[in-house]
């Protein structure tokens, strides 16, 4: 079992920035790919950013440019950067783990509005 810990969320005004940061504890070693998705209401979830254990990342297009992911080993973390936020950034992001399984984070709400 691996556990997901999702923080970092808020309210952020458009072209601000935020950080969300997925701390991973339990069985992790073999994680292959660690990344982040999102779901905004009334939309099916979607990847935003993977990171894979030899440090490859892949995006979503609509973030390429804006939002940085990378990962602290030592301390079983993954980072999502998010800059030059939109509105329709506005969603619950969660964070993912993959082994075998995928596991998944409760998700934290990040909310772009003026």
């Amino acid at each position: 079992q691996v556990q997901l810990v999702e923080s970092g969320g808020g309210l952020v005004q458009p072209g601000g920035s935020l950080r969300l940061s997925c701390a991973a504890s339990g069985s992790i070693f073999s994680i292959n790919a660690m990344g982040w998705h999102r779901q905004a209401p009334g939309k099916q979830r979607e990847l935003v950013a993977t990171i894979n254990s030899g440090g490859s990342t892949r995006y979503a297009d609509s973030v390429k440019g804006r939002f940085t992911i990378s990962r602290d080993n030592a301390k079983s973390t993954v980072y999502l950067q998010m800059n030059s936020l939109k509105p329709e950034d506005t969603a619950v992001y969660y964070c993912n783990a993959v082994k075998t399984v995928t596991y998944w984070g409760q998700g934290t709400q990040v909310t772009v509005s003026s």
